[in-house]
């Protein structure tokens, strides 16, 4: 349930505010609103978002992951994060039955410490918040982050891993998404991706020149990972498999080949594993019908 995060505003959809919010508000009074997280809206954009507000009512209100600016140093990061909280602070005042701020995505910088990320935290609060950096970094920031919630009652840190784009080099290898996965902090930080999971299953595309990873896979793969205790190698194999007879769902389990998790702990695992960003709503539900999964 709700693990897509609509991006409509971003590549290859590229689509202005009005028009993304209007499939936004479209797609929560539809009957697979259950798939549907928040709509990804960058923090420079929440003034004019504030003037189509009236599409939404508070039976089906606006739900929003606030996306901060890309900065480099410590120093801009620390000044950006005050400009955000501010933002925040203020869209939220406004027509409050309307929308809701639910989590932050921001890169974070290189030379961000422990104490900057505590800082971080003072400043926005219990907000959970996805700080993303590129693939290789991804073990030491997930290690430095789980650090941090490990302070905390709640893990409200979390990591976002880029897992595609509209070139070939935007997309991280098999391996790459696997060492992330099996990080042994991994378990105690939630994880989310985005770009290039517009399909269920692994498979060569034209548009992009090669292989996209599929939702499936990734999402799959971060579950059963952390229940089985996988290692890298594992886990890229579940990443790698284009199969859908290698997919199993059912009332009381879902399984990959060999590989079980029933329901109960499935839900429990989800509070780690949470969404992924797509500027499309469609193809991802559009391919889980022609599969038959849907």
């Amino acid at each position: 349930m709700q693990s897509i995060d609509y991006a409509g505003m971003f590549p290859p959809c590229s689509l202005a505010l009005e028009p993304a919010l209007r499939n936004q508000a479209q797609y929560i009074r539809s009957d697979d609103a259950w798939m549907l997280n928040t709509f990804v809206l960058p923090v420079i954009q929440f003034d004019s978002a504030k003037q189509l507000l009236p599409q939404f009512d508070p039976s089906h209100p606006l739900r929003v992951s606030a996306l901060g600016p890309k900065t480099e140093t410590t120093a801009a990061f620390r000044d950006a994060l005050a400009e955000i909280e501010a933002a925040i602070r203020s869209l939220a005042a406004h027509n409050v039955d309307l929308l809701s701020v639910n989590q932050l995505e921001m890169w974070l910088p290189q030379d961000v410490d422990l104490p900057v990320l505590r800082e971080a935290r003072s400043i926005i609060g219990s907000l959970p918040a996805f700080w993303e950096a590129p693939a290789e970094r991804a073990p030491e920031t997930i290690t430095l982050l789980a650090e941090l919630n490990s302070d905390m009652d709640e893990p409200t840190f979390g990591f976002k891993l880029r897992t595609g784009g509209v070139t070939p080099d935007a997309f991280p290898t098999s391996a790459q998404i696997a060492r992330a996965l099996v990080v042994p902090a991994t378990h105690q930080v939630p994880i989310k991706f985005t770009a290039g999971l517009h399909h269920p299953l692994r498979q060569y595309r034209e548009e992009v020149q090669t292989r996209m990873h599929g939702f499936l896979n990734v999402l799959g793969a971060a579950i059963l990972a952390a229940e089985h205790k996988w290692n890298e190698k594992q886990t890229a194999t579940m990443l790698e498999d284009e199969n859908l007879k290698s997919f199993s769902f059912g009332d009381e389990f879902f399984a990959w080949r060999e590989w079980k998790i029933d329901i109960k702990r499935l839900k429990g695992r989800r509070k780690f594993v949470t969404s992924f960003g797509s500027c499309s709503f469609d193809e991802p539900r559009e391919d889980l019908r022609m599969l038959g999964l849907l």
